[in-house]
């Protein structure tokens, strides 16, 4: 039997969930560039059923009707780093199979019998009563389970069944914060205009309301609020705007010293998702794509060296310094695959905007916004006294 028909033959023996779970495995090995002879085959069959709309799951799926609130916050990023705010979509998978074999195997098989026979009869309304039933009840069970160190060790060895990711416990404990904050964040997210095009002063002000006003009543959830929040932003690096805004000086302690000093992890975060991203786009020879990826990198990298002052003493700086060293082994071993008289599109100088004179100009044009910031800030700080 030809090599692909063994392939076929073994895939349809697995069960529909086990044929989900098997992908979002191989999909964490891509990511951790461990992909073996024949690995493509098997994704590319997988994906043709799983990935038809870019999604995980088929919307009738109940799991995908638990998984709702989760949605804004899923990201197919590095499986081994913590991404703050933010929930693996790979992650998924593996939990609903815990829940439903040993967290709460009952109710959840009650659950999938009754949301099977209301996304039949097309009755979505009541659909969401049931969805938001259960999500009470597993948020109820997982405080009892996780409370003790007994059970969230038994919780660990359990999810260790359903993947290898070391990350999916953090998830199902983000996923908890999610579920017992869903409705303020559902409220928060209404708030936020749908595209932020330039996230300037007026909008910092206004968001950083906002956000001021839910982590008085969910505290924990304020990472899940500035994930949202990055969603919305046309440049995300901007999202730090909300630290240094908050801050007496640029200074990277001060700014470290705010309530929101978690927003340069989170874009640090995103830095390092791009990189394993750009990884993979360049083993499939995705150029273009690799060439957008690794310009935002670039912006970014400028952007937080130029918006923090001392940033390359800080943790952040060392994390960046770290992040962009593994960046440029990846963009030198590409380069080095063709002769030197060829001009690959990734040595380009244009890839680093700032560079040119344009991007200067903006330099002192940020330079002088933050004078007259600073400048402002302390006459009030002295009229005050």
């Amino acid at each position: 039997m030809p090599e692909p028909d063994r392939i076929q033959d073994y895939l349809r023996r697995l069960t529909p969930l086990s044929r989900n779970n098997l992908l979002t495995e191989l999909e964490r090995l891509e990511v951790c560039d461990a992909a073996w002879s024949g690995f493509a085959i098997v994704v590319e069959k997988l994906r043709a059923e799983f990935r038809k709309d870019g999604q995980t799951q088929s919307r009738d799926n109940p799991s995908r009707h638990f998984f709702a609130p989760l949605e804004p916050l899923l990201v197919d990023g590095a499986p081994e780093h913590a991404n703050s705010g933010r929930i693996l979509r790979g992650s998924l998978a593996p939990i609903w199979e815990w829940i439903s074999r040993n967290l709460l195997p009952t109710m959840a098989r009650d659950y999938v019998n009754e949301m099977n026979r209301l996304i039949g009869a097309d009755n979505l309304r009541e659909a969401g009563r049931v969805s938001a039933t259960f999500q009470t009840k597993v948020v109820k069970s997982l405080e009892g389970t996780l409370a003790s160190s007994d059970g969230a060790d038994l919780a660990r060895a359990k999810l260790a069944i359903y993947t290898a990711s070391r990350t999916v416990y953090d998830d199902v404990t983000k996923m908890l914060c999610v579920l017992r904050a869903r409705d303020a964040l559902a409220k928060f997210s209404d708030a936020l205009p749908a595209s932020i095009r330039k996230f300037d002063d007026p909008q910092v002000t206004k968001i950083s309301g906002l956000l001021d006003a839910l982590a008085k009543k969910q505290a924990d959830a304020l990472p899940f609020a500035l994930a949202l929040v990055a969603t919305r932003l046309k440049t995300p690096w901007q999202l730090i705007r909300l630290a240094t805004k908050a801050a007496p000086s640029k200074n990277a302690a001060d700014i470290a010293a705010t309530p929101y000093a978690i927003t340069v992890s989170m874009v640090l975060d995103r830095m390092d998702d791009n990189r394993s991203a750009l990884r993979v786009s360049l083993r499939n020879e995705r150029i273009l794509v690799a060439k957008s990826i690794l310009t935002e990198m670039y912006d970014t990298e400028y952007a937080l060296q130029v918006r923090i002052d001392r940033f390359d003493d800080s943790d952040w700086g060392k994390r960046l310094q770290n992040l962009m060293s593994a960046v440029s082994a990846l963009v030198e071993a590409e380069v080095n695959r063709f002769p030197d008289e060829v001009d690959h599109v990734l040595a380009s100088r244009s890839l680093r905007s700032h560079q040119s004179l344009a991007g200067r100009l903006t330099h002192l044009a940020w330079k002088g916004r933050d004078v007259v910031s600073d400048g402002a800030a302390y006459w009030k700080k002295l009229v005050g006294q």
